[in-house]
């Protein structure tokens, strides 16, 4: 009896913790990055190639349904309104740093214009960012079509 009640304690504060753990709060570091990130949908959403050009290290990579690309021609799809961000709805969003390396997650619903079609896709972005020189670049943006239904409900 007294190994069953001290199991289920055990069991209630690991419990307990692994919930605590997973609350925690962004260090300034992280929130950084999940604040540049947001921004980032916005600055894609109204074109703002000069902020973008300095967000994007010259070496990135970006990768779509379609393929990948360089800097330049996601500038160049950004420009010419081949894919028009629209609205990013983020659900969630994790980052983790490692050193001056931030990966950050996010679960969106993507509302974009797509050769003149609005779509509106469930993703998991990956982006990844390299601090140099005390600044945030972004190396690499991932989208991962994800098979659960889209959640956005208002695509305005």
């Amino acid at each position: 009896m007294r190994i069953s009640i001290i199991g289920l304690f055990l069991l209630i504060v690991s419990i307990s913790l692994s919930n605590a753990q997973t609350k925690t709060t962004p260090t300034k570091a992280e929130q950084e990055i999940l604040d540049l990130s947001k921004a980032k949908w916005l600055w894609m959403a109204d074109k703002k190639l000069d902020t973008l050009d300095k967000l994007f290290d010259d070496r990135a990579v970006f990768v779509h349904m379609s393929g990948g690309s360089d800097k330049s021609r996601e500038m160049e799809v950004i420009k010419s309104g081949m894919i028009w961000y629209k609205k990013a709805e983020i659900y969630s969003a994790s980052v983790n740093i490692f050193g001056n390396t931030a990966i950050l997650l996010n679960d969106i619903d993507l509302v974009a214009v797509v050769g003149g079609n609005e779509v509106t896709n469930a993703f998991m972005v990956t982006e990844v960012y390299i601090k140099e020189n005390g600044k945030w670049k972004m190396g690499s943006l991932t989208f991962s079509h994800l098979r659960r239904p889209v959640k956005l409900t208002n695509n305005k």
